[in-house]
């Protein structure tokens, strides 16, 4: 695999690969890694297991040590395939806080952001 990203490649059992394809996927991709599960509510409502995720949805942690806290995202960061939820913050040794960064398969949507036109669209006509 000597290129740099090509939408006809399929999968590679070898790690490094699939990590290369993710890491050097243009941006309208990587968006799609971006996808986080609907809650069982949503899932019924909207027949879509899950959908990329958004500022202002309202999510509950699934991993890690903020595991089982909800709040609102406000930061998707695309090129790193990161989300940043209000009120998740890292204490450092000196007491200034850092926002943590969450991988977006251990997020769950329990609330849509249905402010954007094309988000409302794709919801509203089921």
């Amino acid at each position: 695999m000597k290129r740099k990203f090509t939408k006809s490649w399929k999968s590679s059992k070898q790690p490094r690969k699939q990590r290369k394809y993710q890491r050097n996927a243009p941006l309208n991709i990587k968006h799609r890694f971006l996808s986080v599960l609907l809650s069982d509510q949503l899932r019924e409502k909207y027949q879509k297991r899950n959908i990329p995720v958004k500022k202002g949805d309202t999510v509950k942690i699934l991993r890690g040590q903020f595991k089982k806290k909800s709040g609102k995202v406000a930061k998707v960061f695309l090129k790193k395939t990161r989300v940043y939820v209000e009120g998740m913050d890292l204490v450092k040794k000196d007491g200034s806080k850092v926002p943590y960064s969450i991988h977006p398969s251990n997020l769950m949507i329990t609330e849509l952001n249905l402010d954007d036109k094309k988000r409302q669209k794709v919801f509203t006509k089921k």
